[in-house]
């Protein structure tokens, strides 16, 4: 079942609104995916409802609200890359984990262990290992985050298991970048990373001409690992 909920922020002067994907039956435990700078369209609503059929509630909230609320883009469109690019540099992302914090406050009242993980895409990503280090979240994942190496200085924060998934060819992240988080987050025993080696960003999507069918089903079932051994 699926359906749009309205979540408080943690300060109560205002709500966003979140897609949620629920399983058959009660869950154990919760996943909040978070968007990439596309906002919650299509392929993020497919990523919740895969998390829903595997048995986990998954939310994803919307993160623009403050600019616009209910953003939908698709990649392969120009004008609209162009208009998702232009949102993520006026993006408050110390909001956004703000919103993500009461998302995972939201989300551990509706299952049976009450853990939450967080799995996030591009800009989501980046978010995610904000999350790891700045929240209270059981565990996370990111793909192709963005911009890791300005807040590497974080890393001692991160309390609980972090997976992230480095594409060798991102054209967002290069080889300099790629290099300084394997060399400040490989000796961490409670973060994985997983290279792909020529692949570029975005090859875990859902729909569109940048996935890589075979990458994207081999992060994904590492993903799923890391989830059921970390929130069980």
């Amino acid at each position: 079942m699926t359906e749009t909920v309205r979540i408080t922020t943690l300060s109560g002067d205002g709500a966003f609104n979140a897609y949620i994907a629920r399983p058959v039956g009660q869950p154990k435990s919760a996943i909040i995916v978070i968007q990439e700078i596309f906002g919650v369209n299509a392929g993020i609503r497919r990523k919740c409802d895969r998390l829903a059929e595997a048995g986990y509630l998954a939310i994803a909230p919307d993160l623009f609200w403050r600019m616009h609320e209910g953003v939908e883009l698709d990649p392969d469109i120009e004008p609209e890359f162009q208009k998702a690019l232009d949102l993520m540099g006026k993006f408050n992302q110390d909001a956004g984990i703000r919103d993500i914090e009461a998302t995972i406050k939201y989300a551990r009242d509706l299952t049976q262990t009450g853990k939450v993980g967080a799995v996030g895409y591009c800009l989501g990503g980046r978010l995610a290992y904000m999350t790891a280090a700045r929240t209270d979240i059981d565990a996370s994942v990111g793909y192709y985050a963005v911009g890791l190496d300005s807040l590497l200085r974080e890393k001692d924060a991160i309390a609980h298991p972090l997976m992230l998934h480095i594409p060798t060819k991102d054209g967002f992240v290069g080889p300099e970048v790629q290099k300084a988080m394997h060399d400040a987050l490989d000796p961490d025993p409670k973060v994985t990373l997983h290279d792909y080696a020529g692949l570029d960003h975005g090859f875990a999507t859902e729909f569109g001409k940048r996935r890589s069918e075979d990458a994207a089903n081999l992060a994904d079932s590492r993903t799923a690992e890391f989830f059921a051994e970390n929130l069980a």
